[in-house]
């Protein structure tokens, strides 16, 4: 809650006494404290902190939309929520009045509120209106760069005021916009007193802008060279970075929709200013002299007017008088003041130009203002100056405080008129408030005939010679009975106040004296037209159009103008008009040092601006003998809690009833009164009585929310995966039973198929059945095998399975290994094979017996080497259990060789030859040729025996390698064994080659070696 926060009291109305100790006491501690807001009700008091502050991020944007102002801690951003949510939900148009005196904080409060309503805004992420939404921002960037300046109060003081309405649709999303401005601080432009600067936009030209730039507009970076400039001597500002500010400022022009062509034309135009500044007459006789009439030709070159017609306009004045036209040369001073006269002059029409230029970029379009038409709300934020006292006061500060006294006046009726209007609504008896009503001082200013800006018309408007002094005659003649205003010829004692020089009126916010000194000119606010003529005639079309009045003939006549006076006037009661029919939101800043420091608190300056603020009168107002008042609906859901009766739901009557119980119940019901729909509560102390009962209870009702929620949390978790387990499984059977529908499909009949399906695609299957689709392609693979398998006779099993294997061992790397014709295996008990084939079956039933192997896998002639590279002619047997070697005539048993398990690999030639090696881990190989009585190629055979049966003992796949010549080990000794033809040779022949094994062929088996390398390449 906003009332008591933990520094002070965050809302003013709820002070125990209302006066100017416990209010500076309050607000002194809180800025101490580092809280820079406090509330006056829905009013909020800002003081600048002289610091960044980290309280405006997207966390605290989140923190304050969409809520009630008392739910948080007092902030700007409250205001504005409350502002646009008014706006939005109940379709008003409403307004954010920002006030407060030069460097309190006005303009960094009004760009706050915007950054606000932008990012609270266009949640659909609209392309056009997050346009619209960066133009409004990007258009204080301008604004600032050419209407604020470097003052000794503040280094970005806005010397104009300004008031921008911005349009929303019945979204809330803002859709266009338009800014109003106010009395620009033109004598800055040709003044500055020390310490201060100009308008920014020079020092950006002069210190941002590029040396080429420059030299195009004959500028060089050095204020000193510049009189309108220098005067200040104040050009580097510490917080203020020119060239930066330059660089934003182009960025800005350009969102905003600006050509070059007019952003050129805008620096030709300041820079023209500056050079205007330099221009100094000598007398010459009765008329004047340029000093340097080179300067002369910089100016018009920018302008884009010829030198002759601007020397013209500067050194004499064109006068028509009864049909005839007579040039009528200036003195010195009259050059002088005609110079300054039209450097101000070009300088407010530019930035008069740029502001409407701004409003085209961000106004409705038709097609916009006509489907919004009658949609649109609007959201008014005025940021305008403060009420001004220095040590001499002119015009400007005239206007500005009478600007502040409509601004007061306003401010006191309406707050008035709202809490009448809610007592009333409510039911609650009225009391009349005492309060000082500036209506009196707004008169003595604005009143037709008898007002000081109707007097000071009827002065400028009077032919002949009238001077400021008579116009304070005129003023202490008409106004001498006023109790608000006094001079020294009315108050002869007041000698503080000079004669004929100075007058003095009673503001609400105190006295200020004038000087009257240049009232009349100021007023008058007169440019000869020579110089509208000159502008008018530029060949720059963006110039020519900022002096549409230079087209008017020389000898037409015109309406006189309205003064300058006369016209503030008129801009102010339109404005309060404006600003009286919406629902006003106040932001009241406060400067709490002349020094800019964040810690120092200057109670005689703060408690001065409190007063002028009319601060205390708008608590007495607010307070009107109530503290606080809520709508019943929202102090129910607040404080239910600290109540047995209306905890956690108030179930016997409306929220009305419901407040009464809880009062009754705590015994506060004679410090309150119930209205219609809110109760008003008197005395602070029962309001903070509430708010500590309420604060005790919090924390058990948050841990029985937490447990209550974290349950309801784990509940809904529960649910939630339990319902997708159950969407998963059904998911799953869907997916499955559509699988096997579309395996179905594809495999229909696939048994009277020749190739049983091989052919066909299966499906990709779903992620469910991914292991399960390897075993089922798995199982046809089983399927269709045994399809072929049982066309062929179960005899001739065995040696499929040995074809199976030699095709694994041999496919793609030997030509030729014997697949299309029959496997016997045991060769050598055929009589075609071997003639003494009863001795070799003796002989295998003695070692069958002795070994106790099953049966004869392999046997055949072969041809041998060895260790000493001797070959012989043997019979290799390989059983089921290992391999022997036989003597080829005896076929007696001569050794075995090795068993299975002690195979290492097979090695054999990629041709037709009969050359391999068995490799054995005993380190002693066996290298043989293969000699079949019938020359057919037996080595797949012998490989496909090997492999098999090595897998089924081992239970892992024999190295088998194919190559023209491979390595081997005899005798533990690694050779090298390679095939060639030989003349020599008539059948195959091992030969030694050194340490190498040499594999010999007959040359006329050269097409079985040229086979060979034809394969290995």
């Amino acid at each position: 809650m906003v009332g008591h926060d933990g520094v002070g009291i965050g809302d003013f109305v709820l002070l125990e006494v209302i006066d100017k100790d416990h209010f500076m006491q309050n607000l002194e501690k809180r800025f101490s404290g580092g809280c820079i807001y406090t509330y006056i009700g829905e009013v909020c008091v800002s003081v600048n902190p002289y610091r960044t502050v980290n309280i405006y991020d997207q966390e605290q944007v989140n923190k304050y939309k969409g809520r009630e102002i008392f739910e948080n801690p007092p902030h700007i951003f409250a205001i504005a929520d409350s502002a646009h949510k008014v706006m939005k939900q109940q379709g008003r148009d409403t307004c954010i009045v920002i006030s407060g005196e030069s460097g309190s904080g006005k303009t960094e409060a009004s760009k706050i509120i915007m950054k606000y309503i932008a990012a609270v805004t266009n949640a659909g992420g609209q392309q056009e209106i997050e346009r619209v939404k960066n133009v409004l921002l990007q258009s204080n960037a301008i604004l600032e760069t050419f209407g604020n300046a470097k003052t000794n109060r503040n280094d970005n003081s806005s010397r104009f005021g300004k008031y921008m309405d911005i349009n929303f649709d019945f979204k809330g999303d803002p859709v266009g916009g338009n800014i109003s401005n106010y009395l620009l601080e033109k004598s800055r432009v040709i003044y500055q007193q020390p310490g201060e600067r100009n308008f920014h936009s020079f020092y950006q030209l002069l210190f941002g802008a590029s040396d080429s730039d420059l030299s195009k507009l004959r500028l060089k970076n050095k204020v000193d060279n510049y009189f309108y400039v220098n005067q200040g001597n104040a050009a580097s500002v510490r917080s203020i970075s020119d060239r930066s500010d330059y660089k934003a400022t182009q960025s800005a022009f350009r969102t905003l929709a600006f050509s070059d062509h007019e952003i050129d034309t805008i620096w030709r135009i300041v820079a023209a200013i500056l050079h205007l500044g330099n221009v100094k007459f000598r007398p010459d006789n009765e008329s004047v002299k340029l000093d340097d009439p080179g300067v002369l030709d910089t100016i018009s070159g920018l302008l884009s007017v010829t030198n002759q017609e601007l020397r013209r306009a500067l050194c004499e004045r064109v006068i028509a008088a009864k049909g005839e036209v007579m040039a009528k040369t200036h003195n010195e001073a009259q050059a002088n003041y005609g110079r300054d006269a039209f450097a101000k002059a070009v300088y407010d029409r530019l930035f008069s130009w740029i502001v409407q230029k701004v409003n085209r970029a961000i106004n409705l379009k038709d097609e916009e203002s006509s489907r919004y038409r009658q949609k649109t709300t609007v959201i008014g934020v005025l940021d305008i100056y403060g009420f001004e006292i220095f040590d001499v006061n002119s015009f400007e500060q005239f206007c500005i405080n009478y600007c502040n006294e409509k601004l007061q006046q306003l401010f006191i009726e309406l707050v008035l008129k709202q809490e009448q209007e809610e007592y009333q609504r409510e039911g609650i008896q009225w009391q009349n408030i005492d309060y000082f009503n500036n209506q009196i001082i707004c008169d003595l200013v604005e009143q037709s005939h008898k007002g000081i800006i109707a007097i000071l018309d009827e002065a400028c408007l009077n032919v002949g010679k009238v001077t400021d002094e008579m116009l304070v005659e005129a003023m202490d003649q008409k106004l001498a009975s006023h109790n608000h205003y006094s001079s020294r010829q009315l108050k002869p004692m007041e000698k503080d106040l000079k004669h004929k020089e100075d007058f003095r009126i009673s503001h609400y916010a105190g006295k200020v004296t004038y000087n009257i000194n240049g009232f009349l000119d100021k007023n008058r606010d007169a440019l000869f037209q020579d110089f509208k003529r000159l502008l008018y005639s530029s060949s720059n079309p963006t110039v020519k159009e900022m002096w549409p009045e230079g087209a008017m003939d020389i000898f037409q006549t015109t309406k006189r103008p309205l003064t300058a006076g006369t016209l503030f006037k008129n801009s102010m009661i339109a404005l309060v008009k404006n600003l009286a029919s919406k629902e006003p939101y106040y932001v009241r800043c406060i400067k709490p040092n002349e020094n800019k420091s964040p810690v120092q608190f200057d109670k005689e300056q703060v408690l001065h601006q409190v007063n002028y603020l009319g601060l205390i009168e708008n608590v007495r107002v607010r307070r009107a003998g109530f503290a606080y008042r809520q709508r019943y609906d929202l102090f129910l859901r607040r404080y239910k809690m600290i109540s047995q009766y209306t905890w956690p739901n108030f179930r016997s009557g409306n929220d009305k009833d419901g407040v009464k119980v809880l009062m009754d119940e705590q015994g506060y019901s004679d410090d309150v009164k119930y209205g219609k729909t809110k109760i008003f509560i008197r005395s602070p102390r029962t309001l903070f009585s509430l708010e500590q009962k309420r604060s005790r209870m919090i924390p058990g009702i948050v841990i029985l929310l937490q447990k209550q929620w974290r349950g309801a949390i784990c509940r809904r978790r529960y649910k939630k995966m339990k319902a997708a387990l159950t969407i998963m499984r059904v998911y799953r059977l869907y997916k499955m039973r559509s699988y096997f529908q579309a395996l179905q499909a594809i495999f229909l009949n696939v048994s009277s198929r020749r190739d049983f399906g091989k052919s066909l695609r299966w499906p990709n299957p779903p992620l469910v059945l991914r292991k399960g689709v390897k075993n089922l392609k798995a199982i046809h693979e089983r399927w269709r095998a045994w399809m072929i398998i049982k066309r062929i006779p179960q005899e001739d099993w065995p040696q499929v399975r040995y074809k199976v294997k030699a095709c694994d061992a041999l496919s793609n790397k030997r030509s030729y290994y014997g697949l299309s014709r029959r496997w016997e295996g045991n060769y050598l008990a055929l009589n075609n094979e071997n003639s003494d084939s009863v001795q070799y079956n003796h002989t295998i039933n003695n070692i069958k017996n002795k070994d106790k192997f099953k049966k004869v896998l392999f046997s055949s002639f072969i041809k041998k080497t060895n260790r000493f590279n001797k070959s012989a002619d043997r019979a290799l047997l390989v059983t089921d259990t290992g391999v022997y070697k036989l003597d080829a005539k005896k076929l007696n048993l001569m050794k075995r060789v090795l068993s299975i398990q002690e195979i290492t690999g097979v090695s054999c030639s990629p041709g037709t030859d009969q050359l391999i090696a068995i490799h054995s881990s005993l380190g002693n190989d066996l290298v043989v040729a293969l000699e079949p009585r019938d020359n057919q190629d037996r080595v797949g055979e012998l490989v496909g025996v090997i492999c098999h049966r090595y897998f089924e003992v081992c239970g892992r796949d024999l190295n088998v390698n194919v190559n023209m010549h491979f390595q081997c080990k005899l005798g533990n000794k690694s050779r090298s064994v390679k095939i060639e033809l030989s003349n020599e040779a008539q059948s195959g022949m091992f030969k030694k080659d050194g340490q190498n094994v040499l594999y010999l062929l007959p040359l006329q088996n050269s097409n079985n070696l040229i086979n060979t390398k034809q394969a290995m390449q």
